[in-house]
């Protein structure tokens, strides 16, 4: 039997588009890419082009000094839209019966760094320095502790995947009856170690992302913070259906032949009662790296034969890598509902157009393009070692 839905009944979020809702919407259904710039500083010897945030960010009170970091001043600046839902929550059911639960691969890895490059240089630490920035289990107890909550309060980290996995942990605690609510999704801030991490890899390209393209070089590491607050009472945005895989083909390498994505989709599907030929938009991962997409794109061709509007969301944010499952989540959100998408856009594909003829054609949505009676958004996440997630929201009424 399916699991019974859970509900998102609001939103807070933060990238390269911007600060709050109405900005990231408008920059996402317009396809801009202004936010990946090539800057200094994140590579020895040469620029690299990342998603960073611009906005303004709120501090974190002095009472949680040691857990002072960008990661989870990201994470207040989005709480800040969906704390006054949240109050309500409390209200209804207590502080006891509402958790945390969020996924990051970073957390404060930046703070540390700093503080190790005055330790080589001066030979003292910062006098801000705590390792508590940087314990990726921190964040979820830090927000916890801010909030006054009393629920489950857990990290997950399984890179690029962690935010998902935080959506499936998240809709477990309501279902199993541990949480009546529960504050959901991810952060990551921009480090050096990361960039150069990828570069290691030769996954970056100094040019904007260019996801199914012939061209394509590789990903733009970004950053962000999306929370949703997770509610058993229905309002109009339901998670109606979670698909997990694993393809342990390797450790950083995925599966060519998109088995474990195709089958993750097809899971998310299945649970929400709907056929692959239903009425859609497909948030891809789309990392723009030559074998991700090669493998996704073959996963999408043979679960949606008959095609399927999607788009990779990665060029107007950059790959914010443990909040990325959130972020991408958070746009189908608001293309689902009128308050953020009047004029019924879908997410464009930013492109150079240049089909990769080793590549299944896709249905990659232009600019301008509206949705045909799409009544239901999927979205799928990838990390290292093989791991999958496909996400599916869908409007009511209940």
């Amino acid at each position: 039997m399916s699991p019974r839905p859970v509900f998102l009944s609001s939103l807070g979020l933060v990238n390269a588009l911007g600060l709050g809702k109405a900005a990231v919407a408008r920059g996402l259904f317009q396809g801009e890419t202004g936010g990946l710039n090539l800057e200094e500083g994140w590579m020895p010897g040469r620029p690299a082009r990342v998603g960073r945030v611009t906005s303004p960010l709120p501090e974190v009170p002095a009472s949680f000094a040691a857990d002072a970091s960008r990661s989870n001043r990201l994470l207040l600046a989005a709480m800040a839209e969906i704390r006054e839902d949240l109050e309500r929550e409390i209200t209804r059911h207590g502080v006891h019966r509402i958790g945390v639960v969020l996924g990051t691969s970073t957390s404060g890895m930046a703070e540390g760094e700093r503080a190790v490059a005055q330790q080589l240089r001066e030979g003292t630490l910062p006098p801000d320095c705590h390792y508590r920035q940087q314990e990726i289990g921190r964040v979820a107890p830090f927000l916890a502790e801010y909030l006054g909550l009393q629920g489950p309060a857990m990290t997950l980290s399984t890179a690029c995947t962690s935010s998902g996995r935080a959506m499936a942990t998240a809709r477990n605690l309501i279902l199993c009856g541990h949480c009546d609510a529960v504050v959901v999704g991810g952060v990551d801030a921009l480090s050096r170690l990361t960039v150069n991490g990828f570069a290691a890899l030769e996954s970056t390209s100094t040019d904007l992302s260019n996801p199914m393209s012939r061209n394509r070089k590789g990903i733009n590491i970004g950053e962000g913070a999306a929370l949703f607050l997770l509610r058993r009472e229905p309002s109009e945005i339901a998670l109606l259906g979670i698909g997990e895989s694993c393809d342990a083909y390797h450790v950083s390498t995925p599966d060519p032949t998109g088995e474990g994505v195709a089958v993750a989709m097809g899971m998310a599907l299945a649970q929400a009662g709907l056929s692959a030929p239903a009425p859609l938009y497909l948030n891809l991962h789309a990392t723009a790296t030559p074998k991700n997409d090669e493998m996704e794109a073959r996963a999408v061709a043979r679960l949606f034969p008959e095609g399927i509007p999607c788009s990779g969301t990665k060029p107007l944010t950059g790959h914010t890598l443990g909040a990325s499952a959130a972020t991408e989540l958070a746009f189908c959100w608001m293309t689902l509902q009128e308050a953020w998408n009047p004029e019924g856009l879908l997410p464009p594909h930013r492109w150079d157009g240049h089909q990769d003829e080793a590549l299944p054609v896709l249905d990659l949505v232009e600019r301008g393009r509206k949705a045909s009676a799409t009544k239901a958004c999927l979205s799928n996440s990838m990390a290292f070692g093989g791991n999958n997630i496909s996400l599916l929201l869908g409007t009511g009424p209940w």
